[in-house]
């Protein structure tokens, strides 16, 4: 079995030890070196949370680790990389998952390039660059994009030009500078009479920014394996040598004050901040040299959704996110059970929709009242709770919508309702859609074409 060091694979995929006894490995599963599948094993059963990055299992009768529902970097102390993509490109059929090759790249590329789309309307990832024709010329795994991305920023704050700022300085010195320590000078020079200790301020490039900026540049070069950002990491740590590297990052972040003239060091400490707190050491085993940086895609989707939907409505609408003034029932005169619908469309106060979001792939092929599009009925019946709850009685049109992602067999609305059984005759009514990915015109909820939504600012 072939061993890569540098792994690509998409969400619910399989990774598995080399020393497995599988001769022919199916497609959908990755091999990684046996130290590095012990590693990421110990850390599925070490995590005790429900939501879990890996699920033991077996695959093909070998022991095996399934990729949950997050999408990013991890690696290994051996050094092992592993990228983690959304399932979006995944294909649906045995013939798309037979096409690899140059298929497999075009998949990856355009699932790096979606992540990096939604992670967007992340707080704090707004500085993330998503020109599509950059990124698929790049051809890089995901961490070196981010790497690239941050060193392209510095770049264009070293041309802009280092600030330096005062620092106070006490030193024991030949002759008087700045303001003489009385304290000191008596303790200090009560023999050495011919000297000075002073306090001074001295306009240095030692600042909190510069110093946080210098140890983000140099934590890189051990991770980055990219040449390009090697070369390009080597020639900024030689423009940062003369300031040092943070002693304290928590402290130099709490002491960052950005002056007049410095806006464009904003974008590299931004990108500072995730490289020096989001490049996370895993702290299982105290090793210092695996990283990771993950997101849980169902919250990603969710909020990305919510970022763009908002730019879509009329002003006279409000988009209200995680709402929770509902409950399912109540009981001893308490409220039981709160109902929390991602989204809600509201005009004058009155929720005229409601919305949820599903970080899914579901097939409009199948269907048919087995397979049911791949939909889960527990989604339904919640909607139905929401339904109930959410609207007042005398609106004349209750409408639902379940949000899932876009693919490529999954381009338009499902094309006829889901209607639940009513008791006030008003009816309500359950709409599955799609949700482009992507920026400028097109992308967005794809409407059902037997409706048109009023709250839409593209009608």
């Amino acid at each position: 079995m072939k061993m890569l060091k540098e792994i690509a694979l998409f969400e619910f995929a399989y990774l598995i030890s080399q020393e497995s006894e599988v001769t022919r490995v199916p497609y959908w599963v990755e091999v990684i070196s046996p130290s590095a599948f012990a590693y990421l094993k110990a850390m599925a059963l070490s995590d005790g949370k429900p939501n879990r990055l890996f699920r033991l299992c077996r695959k093909n009768g070998a022991e095996a680790l399934q990729v949950q529902n997050y999408a990013g970097v991890i690696s290994t102390p051996d050094g092992t990389q592993v990228e983690i993509l959304p399932k979006l490109a995944k294909a649906l059929s045995c013939e798309e998952e037979s096409a690899q090759g140059q298929s497999d790249r075009q998949r990856c590329e355009q699932a790096r390039y979606s992540l990096l789309v939604m992670l967007r309307a992340l707080k704090g990832f707004a500085h993330i660059q998503t020109s599509s024709a950059d990124i698929r010329q790049q051809k890089m795994p995901l961490l070196e994009v981010f790497i690239s991305q941050f060193l392209a920023s510095v770049n264009v704050l070293v041309k802009k030009g280092l600030r330096s700022d005062y620092v106070r300085r006490e030193d024991n010195l030949h002759f008087l500078k700045g303001k003489l320590n009385t304290t000191q000078q008596m303790r200090k020079n009560i023999i050495n009479k011919h000297k000075f200790y002073c306090e001074y301020d001295e306009f240095l490039l030692d600042r909190p920014a510069n110093r946080l900026l210098h140890s983000a540049l140099d934590k890189l070069r051990s991770i980055s394996r990219n040449a390009s950002n090697q070369k390009q990491l080597q020639e900024l740590c030689f423009v940062f040598d003369e300031v040092p590297v943070s002693g304290n990052y928590k402290s130099d972040f709490a002491c960052l004050r950005l002056d007049r003239g410095m806006s464009h060091y904003q974008t590299p400490l931004a990108w500072t901040k995730l490289i020096l707190d989001g490049f996370s050491p895993q702290t299982m085993r105290g090793d210092h040299r695996a990283i990771s940086l993950l997101f849980p895609m169902e919250k990603v989707f969710e909020d990305y959704v919510a970022k763009v939907l908002a730019k879509q409505l009329k002003p006279e609408l409000n988009l209200k996110t995680q709402a929770q003034s509902k409950h399912l029932v109540t009981h001893n005169d308490s409220a039981w059970f709160k109902l929390k619908p991602d989204l809600l469309i509201e005009k004058s106060g009155e929720v005229i929709s409601v919305l949820d979001t599903k970080w899914k792939l579901i097939d409009p092929t199948k269907a048919n009242g087995t397979d049911k599009y791949g939909l889960s009925q527990n989604d339904f019946y919640q909607m139905f709770a929401y339904g109930n709850h959410y609207f007042n009685e005398s609106t004349s049109q209750r409408q639902l919508f379940l949000i899932y992602p876009a693919h490529a067999g999954f381009k338009q609305a499902i094309p006829y309702s889901f209607d639940f059984p009513t008791q006030t005759g008003n009816p309500l009514t359950l709409w599955v859609v799609p949700f482009v990915i992507g920026e400028g015109e097109g992308c967005g909820v794809q409407w059902p074409k037997q409706i048109n939504p009023q709250w839409d600012r593209m009608d």
